[in-house]
């Protein structure tokens, strides 16, 4: 009989990790390794890191260092940073924390299964030397698919797979493998990212911009929902470009009511949008086809014209508020959320007004504030004017409260809407939560339901919106509600 040997994943930061430690999951589990929840009852503690930010790569760290702690107390033998930030730092990586027995970058996740074992047995696998990823995919969009055959591109596995390679499930089944029971799975979309932005990082070490064909994401969604997903969300670095390197930009408007029609799926929800490359056709789409939320997660991040223009971004405060207002005539419910930088480089107290004067005009759902810090190897970091670091923490707890604010006067102006609300929670203590076609998970508000009577995970019930507690709606499920998501869900 083969040893036994288990191995826990621990992922931080965003929702294309999730995907990607799913992936990594399903080639180890395809591969013979048993799947634990808990670190210290693993063999190999194997943990997805971020890299986007200090804040996340500190929490990586800290992850790392947790579970380092574990071994010499139990099963631990062994720990693995995989991700963004081992993928960004390689070998510099690996000689600052010694105390991770590997660091893979994203070119080992094929052969994640032999890695492990290596150190798992007292070996060691050589850290790679990061490299701009950007530079392995041709310029030209048009030539990247072929390319890309030959490209590590996480969350891209192929979805027809030989039998034994992966969950049981028809010929349809991906190389993945669920790792927790939620009605809620994110699919990638894409990966990588072609804007140059000055602040972020991310395309260096995530690459240029490519899409998954979307047979590949179609199938993927149809064995997601036999595993019981009520809805999906479609993530990558930016979803507004997806289909222009297969040679329709206008992918996404056919695709997602492809998505909608798969049976099981209750939502379809999409991620991760540019203001600059926002469609009539695709806002069309996104509000007015069934099952798919009028959701808009719109990375504005600042709205003063000089601040964008520093960013290497477009539009402003006029421009970006009647975006919302086009939105909003088609779709009065639809859901908005953004994330913003204060104290970049050159901000001016007239540039943080306009932002202010933004945000006091848009009436987004959920709001994300940061405060502005020099990432290694982006343009910003090269800039001069720097804000002192005490300018910076002064704006963002000031923008940070005004957010707080508006978010909760957003909540207060649904008070009186009826919902339809997918129950992911249903506990003796808790009670039960869920979220609305306005709600994205970890990143939003939810909805506290008033009664748990009738609700079981997974069931997407209609529900009037009574009361709030801060961004969180409070709702009362209507007669028949429960009964009618059952037959729903049959």
């Amino acid at each position: 009989m083969p040893e036994r040997r288990t191995v826990a994943l621990v992922t931080l930061g965003c929702a294309r990790n999730e995907v990607d430690s799913e992936e990594l999951a399903g080639r180890l589990e395809a591969d013979g390794w048993e799947l634990v929840e808990d670190a210290e009852d693993a063999d190999v503690a194997v943990v997805n890191t971020c890299g986007f930010v200090e804040a996340a790569k500190k929490d990586s760290v800290d992850a790392l260092l947790e579970a380092n702690d574990l071994k010499g107390h139990g099963r631990t033998q062994a720990v693995v940073a995989v991700g963004c930030m081992a993928e960004r730092y390689g070998k510099e990586l690996a000689q600052a924390l010694p105390e991770a027995d590997g660091v893979l970058g994203f070119d080992d996740y094929a052969n994640i299964s032999d890695r492990l074992q290596t150190i798992l047995s007292g070996g060691i696998h050589a850290s790679h030397t990061p490299q701009d990823r950007r530079k392995l995919l041709p310029i030209s969009p048009a030539e990247r698919q072929t390319a890309g055959a030959d490209i590590a591109l996480p969350g891209h596995a192929p979805v027809d797979l030989p039998e034994g390679l992966a969950p049981a499930s028809g010929p349809r089944a991906p190389l993945r493998r669920r790792l927790d029971g939620s009605p809620v799975a994110s699919v990638k979309l894409a990966s990588g990212c072609d804007r140059r932005c000055s602040f972020c990082a991310i395309p260096s070490f995530r690459g240029s911009f490519i899409s998954r064909r979307p047979s590949d994401v179609l199938n993927e969604t149809r064995w997601l929902a036999e595993q019981g997903v009520k809805e999906i969300m479609l993530v990558s670095e930016n979803n507004t470009s997806y289909g222009k390197d297969l040679g329709d930009i206008r992918l996404l408007e056919s695709l997602l009511p492809e998505l909608a029609e798969v049976d099981g799926i209750e939502r379809v929800r999409v991620s991760y949008l540019q203001p600059a490359e926002m469609r009539p056709g695709l806002i069309d789409v996104l509000t007015s086809t069934p099952k798919v939320a009028p959701y808009f997660d719109l990375s504005f991040q600042h709205s003063a014209p000089g601040v964008l223009r520093a960013m290497r971004r477009f539009g402003d405060t006029d421009r970006f508020l009647e975006l919302l207002d086009t939105i909003r005539s088609k779709a009065p419910q639809a859901g908005a959320r953004s994330n913003f930088i204060v104290g970049f480089p050159g901000e001016t107290e007239d540039d943080l007004a306009e932002l202010e004067r933004f945000l006091n005009g848009a009436r987004l759902d959920a709001i994300g504030v940061f405060g502005y810090s020099d990432e290694e190897g982006t343009e910003a970091a090269t800039y001069e004017n720097k804000l002192d670091e005490d300018v910076v923490a002064e704006r963002l707890a000031r923008v940070s409260r005004l957010a707080e604010e508006l978010v909760s006067q957003r909540a207060e102006e649904r008070v009186g809407e009826t919902l339809q609300v997918l129950v992911e929670s249903v506990d003796g203590e808790d009670g039960a939560y869920g979220r609305a076609a306005h709600q994205a998970p970890e990143t939003d508000g939810q909805v506290l339901f008033t009664s748990r009577e009738g609700l079981a995970v997974g069931l997407m019930v209609e529900a009037k919106v009574v009361g709030t507690e801060g961004v969180d709606l409070v709702a009362e499920p209507l007669p028949g509600a429960a009964a009618a998501g059952e037959e729903a869900a049959r």
